[in-house]
């Protein structure tokens, strides 16, 4: 195994890939080549809302056991909170209609044959629509495997599948969709209670790994961004790194974990292959505090918005597949989110309180049936380089699981590997 291992991308995909190393006993150095870690998973502090925000509203579910594992292995494993049950509220706005989805906590899905536990007017042999998923066929979209019309797809698994995959999911991959299935519903209602970051992205998933890496002695350098990869004549193994303030020769016990996005990595290594389409997220602020006992997520329907996370001091709402409405103007789109969140949570109309819009253009690969055949391995023909990133062939779609999984697997990957191959 190598002695010291670069890590190059300090998201999620290379803290976990690093915090695995360390853990591992292999000497780490992480570069990030921006002035803060956490890649499109982080905090800052907003100055129009007077209040630290998330990049992004990440969910995770109870059954994501990469992510809780990191998440106890950085001592941060109370920093997620949700309710003590899989129950999922939703609100249709066009209706008004009130509905809470109950799952049951055992394999068994006794829920499906509760009425007032499943989807409002569904009945248990409607949920028997998601067998197809499980037997999905590679390059098959979820509308060539499954039925995607009626209230139990309406209702429940169009919004969940919409946040999961952040593309339509009539047109995603039903390999990707079916996996979500099995590791999620399949898996039983344990494995499906949602947990939000109470303090922030930044702390439960950054910081903590930060304090980890650097009180075990890694070497970590913001600001450190890559310029190329110098790979040695014979075409076995990565023999520089060059960075835009330095230049590092790696010896024969050094490797490299590339943890960079898809529309990067490719630049950095000869004949990668890496998704080429991509989908947005659009979150909307709101510094008002949310009336007492809301739940932490609600599901809302018949409406622009389509996620509402209640914070402390905050209510926030997530877009999926929001390219739609990247060219709006953001006044006229916080006014229009702002009625649908005063009606879903009760609240009055006007005055709208401060507001902050954050747009992700490039939030995560597009889950599209073609774009999973361009997702490469972990190994590459090099032996002293492993990738990582959620855009890598995780078997998931771009999530937070999907990222962390995959710099787990590229270190063990990599500390595996037998030396005689270096």
């Amino acid at each position: 195994m190598p002695k010291l291992v670069h890590v190059v991308g300090a998201g999620l995909a290379g803290l976990a890939a690093a915090v695995q190393l360390q853990r591992r006993g292999a000497q780490v150095v992480l570069h990030e080549a921006e002035p803060q870690a956490g890649g499109r998973c982080r905090s800052y502090y907003d100055t129009r809302l007077g209040t630290t925000i998330d990049s992004g509203n990440h969910v995770v579910l109870s059954g994501n056991t990469a992510t809780l594992n990191y998440l106890r292995a950085i001592g941060a494993a109370d920093e997620l909170v949700g309710p003590a049950q899989p129950e999922y509220p939703f609100v249709d706005l066009a209706t008004r209609a009130r509905w809470t989805v109950r799952m049951s906590p055992g394999l068994l899905p006794w829920w499906i044959f509760d009425a007032n536990a499943r989807v409002p007017n569904t009945g248990p042999g409607d949920y028997l629509s998601l067998v197809p998923l499980l037997l999905a066929k590679p390059g098959r979209s979820v509308a060539q495997t499954m039925r995607c019309n009626g209230p139990l797809w309406d209702r429940l698994l169009r919004p969940l599948f919409h946040a999961m995959l952040n593309i339509e999911p009539r047109d995603a991959s039903a390999e990707l969709t079916g996996a979500m299935v099995r590791e999620t519903l399949l898996a039983g209602g344990l494995a499906c209670r949602p947990l939000v970051a109470r303090n922030g992205l930044g702390s439960a998933f950054v910081d903590p790994a930060l304090r980890l890496l650097q009180h075990g002695g890694a070497t970590i350098k913001l600001g450190s961004r890559l310029q190329d990869v110098v790979f040695a004549a014979n075409g076995g193994r990565v023999q520089a790194l060059n960075f835009v303030d330095e230049s590092v020769a790696l010896d024969a016990n050094q490797a490299v974990i590339l943890a960079l996005p898809p529309e990067i990595a490719p630049t950095a290594v000869p004949g990668l292959r890496a998704p080429t389409r991509f989908a947005a997220t659009v979150n909307v602020h709101f510094a008002v505090e949310p009336p007492f006992g809301m739940p932490p997520l609600t599901g809302l329907l018949n409406a622009t918005a389509e996620w509402l996370f209640a914070f402390d001091g905050r209510l926030s709402v997530t877009v999926n597949a929001a390219e739609r409405l990247l060219d709006m103007s953001h006044e006229a789109l916080a006014s229009s989110v702002w009625a649908e969140v005063a009606q879903a949570a009760n609240l009055p109309a006007t005055p709208m309180p401060a507001w902050q819009i954050v747009m992700e253009k490039r939030a995560t690969f597009a889950a599209l049936p073609e774009q999973e055949t361009l997702r490469p391995g972990t190994r590459t023909r090099w032996n002293n380089l492993m990738l990582a990133g959620d855009w890598t062939a995780t078997g998931l779609p771009a999530t937070i699981e999907g990222a962390i999984r995959s710099g787990q697997k590229a270190a063990d990957t990599l500390l595996n590997e037998p030396m005689e191959r270096r």
